[in-house]
């Protein structure tokens, strides 16, 4: 029953529509099946404290992330960019020719997250020789991931080490993509705290109390629920959720 119900979640919600397209349905059937046939492109990545495997343990080592039974929260420096940050600021085409799928390919192509930014941003997103970024929160306006429909952009993000993207509006393809990969959180907010917040300040995401706390100007922010698509999420995607929740065989059966 929570299988089917994140997943007719995925299909209602307006940003996720006509997203996942794995020839079924996505509605709340006990029938429901994907097709073996598709594999998943990227290495699988797991927030939980449950046993997995070598890749997914460096996966879930890249992110600043405490899970508990019943929350989930992100800790970390934050990162602000503005209005209308497109695909090809975050991961310009030249790194396209990267594959997710590979391990080494991964970590080179998070090492160009956001690098297409203008000069205007002063502070680089990940300093200069270094494959990693410290800031694990990215905190935006409206329309982020808006251009083209490339699945790098929330890949890239989330192989510099990123956990979540707080935004005001998302581009609806971005958004689709962050969950059906399982990289970045893509939460969202009423307020314009990408004009109440710096990059460097220190901030906390609560999930289980949406909200967001900016420990460095001491503010607190009401963050939009994520909803039934969090589970799919926390399992590294779409394609791990289904495997998880047995839809699909396991890559060990």
């Amino acid at each position: 029953m929570a299988a089917s119900t994140a997943l007719a979640a995925i299909s209602r919600n307006p940003n996720l529509k006509s997203s996942l397209k794995l020839h079924a349905s996505l509605s709340a059937h006990s029938n429901l099946r994907f097709s073996t046939s598709i594999s998943p492109k990227f290495p699988s990545k797991s927030i939980t404290t449950t046993s997995v495997t070598a890749a997914t343990t460096a996966a879930s080592a890249r992110r600043s992330v405490t899970v508990t039974a019943s929350a989930t929260s992100f800790h970390g420096l934050c990162y602000v960019v503005h209005d209308n940050i497109d695909t090809d600021q975050i991961i310009p085409a030249e790194y396209l020719t990267l594959v997710p799928s590979n391990p080494d390919e991964y970590q080179k192509l998070g090492s160009y997250a956001l690098i297409g930014l203008p000069s205007s941003y002063e502070t680089r997103f990940i300093e200069s020789g270094e494959l990693k970024t410290k800031y694990t929160i990215v905190i935006a306006g409206q329309n982020f991931g808006c251009g083209s429909s490339r699945e790098h952009a929330p890949v890239a993000l989330g192989a510099a080490g990123v956990s979540a993207v707080v935004a005001e509006s998302y581009a609806r393809i971005f958004f689709r993509n962050s969950v059906s990969t399982g990289e970045v959180y893509p939460l969202e907010t009423e307020v314009r705290i990408c004009e109440e917040c710096s990059t460097g300040d220190v901030v906390t995401i609560e999930l289980e109390e949406n909200k967001l706390i900016n420990h460095t100007t001491g503010k607190e922010y009401k963050l939009k629920p994520v909803g039934d698509v969090g589970p799919v999420i926390v399992a590294g995607g779409i394609f791990a959720y289904a495997r998880k929740t047995g839809m699909i065989p396991s890559q060990t059966a």
